[in-house]
C-alpha cells in the first residue's frame, strides 16, 4: 500500500512538472538527490564502522556480558516470561546498546537474532509472545543517548553545531520509551 502511495506522489509530481513546463527541474532534482544519497551513505559508513567495531570489541572483551548481568534485574522485570538463562538476553542487550548509541542499522542484526531466540521459546509459534511484543516495543522506542547516525548526517550536511540535538533526542526518546513500556505493561496485564 505504501508503495502505491509513493508511486502516486511521484507520478503526480512528474505530471504537474510536465504540465507547468518544469520537467527539467525534476530530472535535476532526482540526480542531485541520488548524488547526495551516495555521499551520505559513504559518510555514514565511517561512523557505522567505528561504532560497530567498538560494539564488537566490547562483546569480545566481555563487556556486553557484564552489562547483561548488570542490567538483568531490569531486563527480568521487562521480560518476566523468559527463562533465567535464556539465550535471547544477549541479543536483546546488544540491540538495546546499539539503539542507545543511535546506531539503528547496527541494531538490526541483533534484533533479528533476538527475535529468532524469542521465537524458539514461544509456545504458540503462530502468535507473537509477550516477550516478542515487549522487545518490539523497546526496539522501536529505545532511548538514544548518543544519536551517532543523526550527528553524522548533520555533520555531512554542514551543520554548525551537529551535536545540539543530543538533549532533545534524549528527552524525546525517553518519553517514547517510557510510553512504550507503560503501554506494554498495561496491555500485558489486561491480556492475562
Amino acid at each position: 500500500m505504501v508503495n502505491l502511495i509513493w508511486l502516486f506522489m511521484l507520478l503526480t509530481g512528474i505530471v504537474v512538472s510536465a504540465l507547468s513546463g518544469n520537467i527539467n527541474q525534476v530530472t535535476e532534482s532526482a540526480l542531485k538527490a541520488a548524488e547526495l544519497g551516495i555521499e551520505v551513505a559513504i559518510g555514514l559508513m565511517g561512523v557505522m564502522s567505528l561504532w560497530l567495531g567498538i560494539m564488537r570489541l566490547a562483546e569480545k572483551a566481555g563487556l556486553i556480558q557484564s552489562l547483561a548481568k548488570l542490567s538483568s534485574p531490569v531486563i527480568r522485570l521487562l521480560f518476566p516470561d523468559l527463562k533465567k538463562d535464556s539465550p535471547a538476553f544477549g541479543p536483546i542487550i546488544l540491540n538495546l546498546c546499539a539503539n542507545i548509541l543511535g546506531l539503528g542499522n547496527a541494531a538490526t542484526p541483533f534484533g533479528l537474532k533476538a527475535m529468532q531466540e524469542l521465537q524458539k521459546e514461544n509456545p504458540y509459534p503462530d502468535t507473537a509472545s509477550s516477550a516478542m511484543i515487549t522487545f518490539l516495543a523497546l526496539n522501536t522506542s529505545c532511548i538514544t543517548i548518543i544519536p551517532a547516525t543523526i550527528i553524522a548526517v548533520r555533520m555531512k550536511a554542514g551543520s554548525s553545531n551537529p551535536t545540539e540535538i543530543i538533549g532533545t533526542t534524549i528527552f524525546a526518546t525517553a518519553c517514547a520509551m517510557g510510553t512504550a513500556i507503560t503501554a506494554d505493561f498495561i496491555f500485558r496485564k489486561r491480556s492475562k
